[in-house]
């Protein structure tokens, strides 16, 4: 008979709830429940989506060669091995360089819209936005990352994680579109 107990399996153990590393700290009993009740509050709002924000600062022009033609999911053709054109990731990915900031983000309200921590968002703060827009909204002085829902006159924020509450603006609260996100950074292959 054989054991199916013990050992590592993938998705086991314990989960990251507060996207950061926790600490164990003794706490009076009296205090416990306005402790759980804070850490509850905090892990719902996922305010604080924002690690950096940084000015877009095209000094450099690097060439990447561009393929003339697209590239098919499946094998590529060995005549496709020649270039004709170069791309300049600036002019690709800034349409207005004195408005254009790159974002670092900082937790994972926008995990399922595929942005994920210490992802860099390129933001336009010209653009007007949109609803269901992805933006960099100012609340109570907290930055957040968020989805723009916009219905009639009511606006509204949609987090793109089950585990994160979507943000309903309360009484005397305001909301100010920081800029619109335009592109994700991502690395699919981690440096060494």
């Amino acid at each position: 008979m054989s054991n199916n107990r013990g050992g590592s399996r993938e998705g086991s153990g314990r989960k990251l709830k507060y996207n950061e590393p926790t600490k164990t700290v003794r706490v009076p009993v009296s205090k416990i429940i306005e402790i759980k009740n804070y850490l509850n509050e905090a892990e719902k709002q996922c305010f604080n989506d924002v690690a950096s924000i940084s000015p877009v600062e095209p000094f450099t022009h690097m060439q990447i060669p561009l393929a003339s033609e697209k590239v098919a999911a499946g094998f590529p053709s060995p005549a496709q091995d020649y270039v004709d054109k170069t791309l300049d990731m600036n002019e690709h990915l800034i349409s207005n360089e004195a408005t254009t900031f790159i974002v670092k983000v900082a937790s994972l309200s926008m995990r399922d819209a595929g942005i994920e921590i210490d992802d860099e968002l390129i933001v336009d703060r010209s653009l007007e936005a949109k609803h269901e827009d992805i933006v960099i909204a100012l609340i109570d002085n907290d930055f957040t990352v968020k989805r723009l829902m916009i219905e009639g006159d009511y606006r509204w924020l949609k987090a793109e994680n089950p585990d994160c509450s979507d943000i309903h603006l309360r009484d005397g609260q305001e909301m100010v579109i920081w800029g619109v996100v335009t592109y994700v950074i991502k690395p699919f292959r981690k440096r060494k």
